[in-house]
């Protein structure tokens, strides 16, 4: 089914729908707040908020072990479509907090329903990010994201609605802001030490083996395993069907996001880590790019050029980096210098800066997540906005579609961040939007 722009950023549009597949029972739910005992007002500042996890893996299973080691959270519950990863994180919960009262939940749902949990954090596949973020917030959930936060514009956009409609607080995964050497490079570009900002260059892809476009084939089909060991209708989610095979349900080089069928790619999966930081130097938080400009070629570096309406140039890439800053890169330039870092903590000036602010350089920063899960607790208890909140996290999101577009396409395109749409090009509007497999819908 094809879902129009209207109805994805329609909380009437999703009510009809839901209630449509009412019957069945993997259908999304829409409950108001107020009915699970939820309300829109803070966590008592001596409480600790008391979260659950859904589809803790990898990167799911880095935030819970920082998670466990702040006095502000009190982790509860995991639900996950694998039992061994249920038993796992069952297993690391408990020996933290020295107990067994840790649940594990196959169904989402039963989670969600659980009125003493007031945040969940989300760290599923791609897939799943906006619907799971958006059902949580009905369900009077505050929400804790993994980048990227929307598998299309239109779904970034029904986030942002959602979001604002229940009064939930959100916070993309975007760890790195919250680090000590790009919240230094921050400091130099929003404060005016580059002198007037020229120029943000955003690190899109990553390594060689995750392709640009992702691949439109299918596996070939292994034997699907018993639900009890992996539910593969649940781990698809709202992605169009397919046979099992292993190599989808990886999270290695070759796994699920190098396919199209399961929202992965590489300027999709990659570009929003930095994006961000581009996004927060250029002050442009509550807004997208204006214009996209892919440097057409058939093969070599990836590379689109960018332009905020405020005139900062906005330069998409996936290499030219220098050595010393690791991957994640960013690089914020001005009329009277330049600085760049990444996830190596290492920070660089251009020669004029580095002779100014070399002493107040921070030390190579680690890459834990606690500072961002910290901002994200705090919020949840004084109903602020977090640094990566839901517009600030969705406008990124749609910036990097919208260039992924353009790439797409191959010819420059101009967005309306108004109208969260193309100027006269009904193929890229077109490529805004994709639908979902049933019953799941937006």
């Amino acid at each position: 089914m094809e879902v129009s722009d209207k109805d994805l950023v329609s909380r009437r549009g999703f009510m009809k729908t839901a209630a449509g597949a009412g019957a069945l029972v993997a259908a999304p739910m829409i409950v108001p707040s107020s009915v699970l005992g939820q309300q829109a007002g803070a966590v008592p500042p001596s409480d600790r908020v008391v979260v659950g996890g859904i589809g803790l893996g990898m990167r799911g299973a880095s935030d819970l072990k920082d998670l466990l080691t702040m006095k502000s959270a009190q982790f509860v519950a995991i639900c996950d479509v694998k039992s061994q990863r249920r038993e796992e994180i069952k297993t690391v919960v408990d020996q933290a907090y020295g107990n067994h009262d840790c649940a594990m939940y196959e169904d989402q749902f039963e989670l969600l329903a659980r009125e003493d949990i007031d945040a969940v954090l989300i760290a599923t596949g791609d897939r799943w990010h906006a619907l799971l973020a958006i059902i949580a917030a009905q369900h009077g959930k505050d929400v804790y994201c993994e980048k990227p936060g929307a598998a299309t514009i239109g779904q970034a956009l029904a986030v942002i609605e959602t979001f604002h409609e229940y009064g939930r607080i959100y916070q993309g995964g975007s760890q790195r802001h919250d680090t000590e050497n790009m919240i230094f490079a921050l400091e130099l570009a929003r404060t005016g030490k580059l002198g007037k900002l020229q120029a943000v260059h955003a690190q899109v892809c990553g390594p060689p083996e995750r392709p640009v476009v992702p691949i439109r084939g299918w596996l070939p089909p292994e034997p699907e395993p018993v639900k009890q060991v992996l539910d593969w209708d649940r781990w698809l989610g709202p992605a169009p069907w397919r046979p099992y095979n292993s190599i989808y349900v990886t999270r290695g080089e070759g796994g699920w996001y190098n396919f199209w069928d399961f929202y992965g790619g590489g300027i999709l999966e990659w570009g929003p880590h930095s994006g961000d930081l581009c996004q927060a130097a250029a002050n442009a938080d509550d807004t997208n790019a204006v214009e996209y400009d892919p440097e057409v070629k058939e093969a070599g570096p990836v590379v689109i050029n960018c332009r905020y309406a405020n005139g900062v140039k906005l330069v998409m890439r996936d290499s030219g980096w220098l050595p010393t800053v690791g991957g994640c890169c960013a690089r914020f330039e001005g009329d009277a210098g330049w600085v760049e870092s990444g996830s190596s903590g290492v920070v660089e000036l251009s020669p004029n800066l580095l002779a100014k602010f070399k002493a107040a350089i921070p030390v190579k920063a680690s890459q834990s997540t606690v500072m961002h899960l910290q901002n994200w607790l705090d919020c949840v208890k004084s109903r602020q906005q977090p640094h990566c909140n839901v517009d600030a996290t969705m406008n990124n999101i749609i910036t990097n579609h919208a260039a992924y577009i353009s790439w797409q396409v191959r010819r420059k395109l101009t967005w309306d961040p108004a109208t969260k749409s193309f100027v006269n090009d009904d193929e890229a509007n077109r490529m805004r939007s994709r639908a979902m497999r049933e019953p799941w819908h937006i």
